[in-house]
């Protein structure tokens, strides 16, 4: 979209700012961000831009200073973000092959995911051999969480976690309110609705998703023990990077009010 174009049509463009920057009337806005709306989107003096302090709250603001590594901006009013489901979704993904996990990740923002947690579970193909190559690719996945944010308007950067065992999944999901994991095997889709449904006023919720090939029998079985609910989402089977999706955008639209 042309700059010209998108301020005739009201659009402002969308950053993320440590609350520490926040003050009662004026932002610093610093790091990355500075470069590219010095350099690449070419922004001046007068213009306006939202801001979130990546707790929920937006501020429009109109930019009053340019100077070295920062940028000064005047706070004209303050909003909660509309952008966000009244329940924090956990995504406990089965950790897939690098481009699938990358597309989950985009999308799963994009559908109001709270938090993404990547779990090694009995069928995961891929290993990750050293803490070194473990970082990395978890500074990349937060990347994208945060490039999806940013084009979602989210209110919030998802954080997404490092790579945890099942075990270590199952235990987490234990603190949260409820926890659902789509499983081709279960049956009763008139269960899943109603499933679904009870997540009304909850404040916290786990999905669990295998990876390529599923879950283990033992695994769901274990799953079980610790309360999750397995449910169905139709008669056909779904591939790692699709079945997530499917059950986000069910609870998305039947939360999204709230």
């Amino acid at each position: 979209m042309r700059r010209d174009h998108a301020q005739k049509w009201g659009y402002m463009y969308h950053f993320y700012v440590e609350p520490s920057n926040v003050s009662e009337t004026t932002i610093r806005i610093t790091g990355g961000d500075v470069n590219h709306m010095k350099n690449v989107l070419r922004m001046k003096l007068g213009e306006q831009v939202v801001l979130s302090d990546g707790n929920g709250r937006e501020y429009i603001c109109t930019i009053n200073e340019m100077a070295g590594s920062e940028i000064l901006v005047h706070i004209d009013s303050t909003r909660e973000t509309k952008a966000e489901l009244g329940i924090r979704l956990c995504l406990f993904q089965g950790l897939p092959k690098k481009d699938k996990m990358e597309l989950i990740i985009q999308k799963a923002v994009e559908l109001g995911v709270h938090e993404i947690v990547p779990v090694v579970t009995a069928r995961t193909i891929v290993k990750i051999e050293d803490d070194k190559k473990e970082s990395k690719l978890n500074e990349r996945w937060q990347s994208i969480a945060e490039a999806a944010a940013k084009q979602s308007g989210r209110g919030i950067i998802p954080v997404v976690g490092k790579p945890v065992s099942y075990k270590e999944a199952l235990k987490r999901a234990e603190q949260m309110d409820a926890a659902l994991i789509p499983y081709e095997h279960a049956e009763g889709i008139k269960q899943t609705r109603e499933t679904v449904k009870a997540l009304h006023g909850k404040k916290t919720a786990a999905i669990f998703i295998g990876p390529e090939g599923g879950f283990d029998e033992k695994e769901i079985e274990e799953s079980m023990k610790h309360g999750v609910v397995p449910i169905t989402l139709g008669k056909r089977i779904l591939r790692t990077e699709t079945a997530g999706l499917a059950i986000l955008s069910i609870i998305m639209f039947e939360l999204e009010d709230e």
